[in-house]
């Protein structure tokens, strides 16, 4: 299972990579992906919003099951990506294809940086879904 090592990983499978400005970007790791199977929609109707860590910030469906998606630290939604938006790009299968890259789901401006610290590395989420 595919975990890179520069990214911070949540229990509940949602990635998050630090950018040089500060805005942190959000998805869902490949072991979620790989157990959810195809994706078919992405739901997210909190851009704009302060979502504390742990609240739900908006729903992934796959063909057998719709999931939650955990907000991994506390922040604002600042964006949901367009190429996965059903009213834009409509490429849900980007999530599956590629969970690190152009499948990423939101970027948020964080609210309490010492809430990264919470997070797994790349090594304790790889021994988790092990």
């Amino acid at each position: 299972m595919n975990t890179p090592e520069n990214l911070k990983y949540t229990n509940e499978h949602e990635w998050v990579r630090l950018e040089d400005d500060g805005i942190l970007v959000v998805g869902i790791t490949d072991f979620a992906q790989s157990e959810l199977g195809e994706l078919v929609y992405v739901e997210v109707d909190t851009v704009g919003d302060e979502v504390a860590k742990d609240e739900v910030f908006g729903t992934v469906e796959a063909v057998k099951t719709t999931s939650d998606l955990f907000m991994p630290v506390s922040g604002e939604v600042l964006e949901f990506n367009s190429a996965i938006d059903e009213s834009e790009g409509d490429d849900p299968g980007l999530l599956n294809s590629d969970p690190y890259g152009e499948g990423w789901i939101v970027k948020i401006k964080i609210s309490d940086e010492s809430e990264l610290e919470g997070l797994l590395s790349a090594e304790e989420y790889a021994n988790m879904i092990a």
